[in-house]
């Protein structure tokens, strides 16, 4: 293993603990309507649980509203009962075989609390990127160790993942900065 394949590794995982970070910061209910909440709701569909959007087309009606569209015609209870029964506090309201997922305001505590989750999702996400960095460290001092680079090529690429954890943490703030922005507009 060399000094490039260790950083371009250790750029890869920062890259996915980014992108994990994004994927949970989705998740994180704001005031607005977005059809991705409901993409951790499971449907019991013939002995299987599958997610809501492989049932249903789910799409928006308006800036608080969701529509969420039964493709067989027996769905639309199961649907309804899942989405009533998930953790997401939303109150769906059949009108045929259309669902209408109309988004509760939040109140002002509700924001704070999500903010704080917000953060703890981007704490977690600066521990994963640490913990790469201290792995590719330590790969970069074995090398040296083993005497297969000098100690300037080791203190260069020490440098460099630095940078690349600051470049990385640096992003994870800025995510949860417009998430927490996100939340707290009304």
């Amino acid at each position: 293993m060399s000094i490039a394949d260790i950083k371009k590794g250790a750029e890869t995982k920062m890259g996915r603990s980014v992108e994990a970070l994004k994927n949970e910061l989705g998740k994180l209910r704001t005031g607005r309507a977005h059809p991705g909440i409901l993409d951790q709701v499971h449907i019991d569909y013939y002995g299987s649980s599958v997610p809501i959007s492989q049932v249903a087309n789910v799409t928006l009606l308006d800036a608080r509203t969701i529509s969420v569209q039964p493709w067989e015609k027996g769905m639309g209870a199961k649907i309804e009962k899942a989405i009533r029964e998930s953790d997401l506090g939303l109150n769906p309201a059949a009108q045929g075989d259309l669902l209408r997922v109309p988004m509760p305001a939040l109140t002002e505590e509700r924001r704070r609390e999500l903010t704080k989750v917000a953060r703890h999702e981007g704490e977690e996400a600066k521990i994963a990127v640490r913990n790469v960095r201290r792995d590719a460290n330590e790969h970069a001092k074995k090398l040296m160790k083993d005497k297969e680079i000098t100690e300037d090529e080791e203190r260069r690429s020490l440098d460099d993942l630095q940078k690349l954890t600051d470049r990385t943490i640096s992003e994870i703030d800025r995510l949860i900065t417009a998430k927490e922005a996100d939340i707290m507009a009304v």
